[in-house]
C-alpha cells in the first residue's frame, strides 16, 4: 500500500493504473479507523480492482464548538488496518491541499439537510458534501463506499451525485456493532466507562421503536415520545433527536404508511452518538 499525501502524487498515482482497471473504489474517511471502515474496504475490494481510502479530518464541516482539534487521530494504527483491508492507495492530505489559500467554492444540498443532523449541526453538510465532492474529482472512482450508521450524510451524497451527473455510483453498507448494539464509531473513544455503559440506550431506543412496530403501532408521535422517555430514564443521556422520516427524500412521516427510517442522536455526557434503522409497518387497514 502506498501512502500520498498530495492531490498531484495521488492524481499521477491512479492515472499510471487507471488504464488497465476495470473499476477503482474509494472509501472517504476522517481516520481513527474501526472495523466499521474496514468493511466498507473489505466490500470495495470485493468489488473493484484498485481501492483507494482517504483519511482526513475535514475542518468545514466541524462547528464552532465542536470537537475537530480533539478528534482522534492514529496514521499508524489506521494504515495497518487499511493495508490488512486491502487499501492500494491511502491519501493523508493537508488542508491546506484540500482548501487551498482563497477558497471559496461549496457544495450544498437542500431539502434532505433540513432536518436531523443536518438542522442540529448547522454547516455540517455544505463542508461534507464539499470535501466529497472535492475527493470524487480528485480519485476519480467507479464507486463510493459509505456506512449506513450516517443515514442522512448517505442519502445527502446520494442526492448531491445524482444532482450533479457526477459518474460513479454511491454504495451503502450495513452498520457494524459492538455485541451490546453499540453503532461502532470514532466518538466512541470519547466515552468514559460509566458513559459506555449509558451509551446501550442507544441501540435500545432502535429496538424500542421496532417493537412498536411488530405490535402495530403506525403514529410516529407514539413511536418518538416512547423514545423520549427511554432516554430520559438515563441520567447520563440527553435526547437531542428522534424523527422518523421517508428513507428516500428524508421528509418527516407522521404516520408510517410505508416503509421509514428511525434517526436519533443522543448526548452520552459531552459526547454525541448517532444511530438510526429501518422500521417496516404491518399492513396499514384500508379506511371503513
Amino acid at each position: 500500500m502506498d501512502i500520498l499525501t498530495t492531490v498531484n502524487d495521488l492524481r499521477e498515482a491512479i492515472r499510471a493504473r487507471r488504464t488497465y482497471l476495470k473499476r477503482i473504489g474509494f472509501v472517504p474517511t476522517m481516520g481513527y479507523l474501526h472495523a466499521g471502515h474496514e468493511a466498507l474496504m473489505r466490500q470495495a475490494k470485493e468489488e473493484c480492482d484498485l481501492v483507494v481510502a482517504s483519511i482526513f479530518v475535514n475542518p468545514t464541516q466541524f462547528g464552532p464548538a465542536e470537537d475537530l482539534e480533539k478528534y482522534p487521530r492514529d496514521l499508524a494504527r489506521d494504515s495497518e488496518l487499511c493495508a490488512r483491508a486491502g487499501v492500494d492507495f491511502l491519501f493523508h492530505p493537508d488542508a491546506r491541499d484540500m482548501y487551498p489559500l482563497g477558497s471559496s467554492t461549496w457544495v450544498d444540498v437542500d431539502g434532505l439537510t433540513a432536518i436531523a443532523c443536518g438542522a442540529a449541526r448547522p454547516g455540517h453538510f455544505r463542508g461534507v458534501c464539499t470535501v466529497c465532492a472535492k475527493l470524487f474529482n480528485i480519485v476519480r472512482p467507479d464507486r463510493a463506499y459509505f456506512g449506513e450508521k450516517d443515514f442522512q450524510q448517505l442519502m445527502v451524497i446520494k442526492r448531491m451525485v445524482r444532482d450533479l451527473f457526477m459518474p460513479l455510483t454511491i454504495v451503502g453498507v450495513p452498520t457494524v456493532r459492538e455485541p451490546d448494539g453499540l453503532a461502532m464509531s470514532s466518538r466512541n473513544s470519547y466515552l468514559s466507562l460509566s458513559e459506555r455503559q449509558a451509551a446501550r440506550v442507544v441501540p435500545k431506543t432502535l429496538q424500542r421503536a421496532r417493537e412498536m412496530i411488530d405490535a402495530g403501532e403506525h403514529e410516529g408521535a407514539a413511536i418518538t415520545a416512547a423514545i423520549e422517555e427511554l432516554v430520559a430514564a438515563q441520567p447520563l443521556a440527553k435526547l437531542q433527536y428522534a424523527v422518523i422520516v421517508d428513507p428516500d427524500t428524508l421528509t418527516p412521516m407522521r404516520a408510517l404508511t410505508h416503509e421509514a427510517r428511525l434517526l436519533v442522536a443522543i448526548f452520552v455526557g459531552a459526547t454525541r452518538l448517532i444511530d438510526n434503522c429501518a422500521l417496516v409497518p404491518k399492513a396499514v387497514a384500508p379506511p371503513a
